[in-house]
């Protein structure tokens, strides 16, 4: 039966579609950031945890050979402030993203669009090199999130760039940061004192992941598994390799969670004892325990720690 002009019901459903309306329109409304790395997708989703935060990779992924996908572009395009590593990290795709997405807001230059290596110091800047050279950044080394300091310096900046791009929300997003950076000022100090026993700690290593977490944490990379930045490991020189570290096996092959370990484990294997592979995320995963940023770092140095012993 046809409802009668008393019946309640079309008003009732008249009034939920437009409450459908509003909760879409203020889902629209809400902030939108894109972040290159799992690990700066971690950093806003702690400084602003409201926000709608899109990660373009993950911890299998090698960052800086990533393909353009479409399912990006969209991504790009409705972000409000993106944060990527730069220092050529992802030349061979981001600048891709930034055309297509046509997004004014997160081209370089505009106040959305937030490069971490351009607010710390970076470690081996080296010359520019040719495309045989392999994977070489002039400016340095651009995997600073690996440094609890510089991470603190890269916060500090997103978090000023996500209060511009959110200001009915800035007093949240301010107070957001007052206390994590107070929280990561104390880890910090935490972290120095439990990896002491790795100072003078001596690791082979595949690429310079892990330099900036080498050097605060005073361990020694003795070799690199790569004859050239970003260039598998050969039979040729994982030979020199061994013929290198022979006399004084280092404690430790690291390699990074997406890089193949085969390599390491031959190295280990002809080193015999003493000697151990541990593939580590070089970034914040989608699994704990190393989900979030603090327990990221915990877990580099409880692995770590567990190969010294």
């Amino acid at each position: 039966m046809l409802p009668t002009p008393s019946d309640p019901r079309p008003p009732l459903r008249a009034a939920l579609a437009a409450a459908a309306l509003v909760l879409a329109a203020g889902g629209a409304q809400a902030l939108t950031v894109f972040a290159c790395e799992p690990e700066w997708a971690a950093l806003a989703r702690e400084l602003a945890p409201h926000a709608q935060v899109r990660a373009a990779t993950h911890a299998r992924q090698d960052p800086h050979h990533i393909e353009a996908r479409p399912s990006l572009i969209a991504a790009l395009r409705q972000a409000d402030v993106a944060i990527c590593t730069g220092a050529s990290m992802e030349a061979g795709w981001l600048p891709v993203l930034q055309q297509r997405s046509g997004n004014a807001r997160v081209q370089k230059g505009a106040p959305g669009m937030l490069f971490a290596a351009e607010h710390v110091t970076l470690i081996d800047p080296r010359p520019p090199g040719t495309p045989f050279e392999g994977d070489v950044h002039s400016e340095g080394n651009p995997h600073v999130h690996l440094d609890p300091r510089r991470l603190r310096d890269v916060a500090e900046v997103l978090a000023a760039r996500l209060q511009a791009a959110d200001p009915s929300r800035a007093g949240e997003i301010r107070q957001r940061w007052t206390a994590w950076d107070a929280d990561w000022r104390a880890r910090i100090a935490q972290w120095d004192r439990k990896a002491a026993p790795l100072r003078g700690m001596r690791v082979v290593a595949q690429h310079t992941t892990f330099g900036y977490l080498w050097r605060w944490l005073g361990i020694e990379q003795v070799a690199d598994l790569e004859p050239r930045p970003g260039m598998p490991p050969t039979p040729g020189h994982l030979q020199r390799v061994l013929e290198l570290t022979r006399a004084q096996p280092p404690r430790a092959v690291v390699v990074a969670a997406y890089q193949d370990p085969r390599s390491a484990q031959w190295l280990v294997q002809q080193l015999g004892a003493g000697a151990a592979v541990l593939q580590l995320p070089s970034t914040v995963t989608e699994e704990p325990p190393a989900s979030s940023l603090a327990g990221w770092y915990d877990h580099l140095l409880d692995r770590l720690l567990a190969a010294a012993r």
